[in-house]
C-alpha cells in the first residue's frame, strides 16, 4: 500500500545491533537469536537486507563497540548505512539505497526501542513507507535512570502497541512476530 511509485518491494533493516548500544540491552540473547531467525527468513526470500550503524561521540565509527554483535553477520552485498541521527534516513544514503532495490515496505528490527528505532519508524511513514515492527525482534536497554517512566519491557510493549496503529494517507504501520512474519505476502518475489 506505500505511496511511493514502482516500488513493490520490501526489505529488511537491521538497526543498530552493535556491540555498544546492546551490550546491556533487555532480553539481549533472544532478541539477537530472533533477528537471526529474520535475517534467514529474508535472505531465503532475496529480500534486500540493509544494516543500519550509529556513530557518535560515544561510539565512534570503526571502534569495538561500534561493530556489529559477533552474533550476527552482514553479507558483503547487504548495504551498510552509517547514521549520526535516530532516524536512519537523516542525512544518509538510506533512500538512495531504498530506491535502487524498489523498495516501499520496510520490515524493521534492531536497536534502541526509544529512540532509533521509533525514530526510524516515523521517518519512513512520513517519507511514504509502509514499515512493518517486528514485535520480538527490537530492544532497549533500562532508560530509567535517564528520565524514561519505564522499564524496557513496558516500552517495548507500548511501541509495539502504538506502532500497530500508525495510518498516513496511503501508507501504514504494522506489527509482527517474527514467527507469522511472511516476506512473501509483503510484495517481495
Amino acid at each position: 500500500m506505500t505511496s511511493l511509485d514502482d516500488r513493490p518491494n520490501t526489505a529488511l533493516l537491521v538497526i543498530d545491533v552493535q556491540k555498544g548500544v546492546v551490550g546491556s540491552a533487555y532480553d539481549r540473547d533472544r532478541v539477537i537469536a530472533t533477528i537471526s531467525t529474520v535475517l534467514d527468513k529474508a535472505r531465503a526470500r532475496d529480500v534486500p537486507v540493509v544494516w543500519v550503524q550509529h556513530s557518535d561521540a560515544g561510539l565512534p565509527m570503526g571502534s569495538d563497540d561500534w561493530e556489529i554483535v559477533p552474533e550476527l553477520e552482514p553479507m558483503d552485498s547487504e548495504p551498510r548505512v552509517h547514521k549520526t541521527y535516530g532516524d536512519a534516513f537523516e542525512a544518509t544514503d538510506l533512500e538512495d539505497r531504498l530506491a535502487e532495490r524498489r523498495v516501499g515496505r520496510l520490515v524493521v528490527t534492531g536497536a534502541q526501542t526509544e529512540m532509533c528505532i521509533r525514530s526510524t519508524l516515523h521517518g519512513a511513514l512520513v517519507r511514504g513507507y509502509d514499515a512493518t515492527l517486528v514485535s520480538d525482534a527490537h530492544t532497549t536497554q533500562d532508560m530509567r535512570q535517564w528520565g524514561f517512566p519505564v522499564p524496557p519491557e513496558v516500552s517495548i510493549a507500548y511501541t509495539n502497541a502504538y506502532w500497530s496503529e500508525s495510518r498516513a494517507t496511503g501508507r501504514e504501520g504494522s506489527v509482527s512476530t517474527a514467527e507469522d512474519l511472511d516476506f512473501s505476502a509483503t510484495g517481495t518475489s
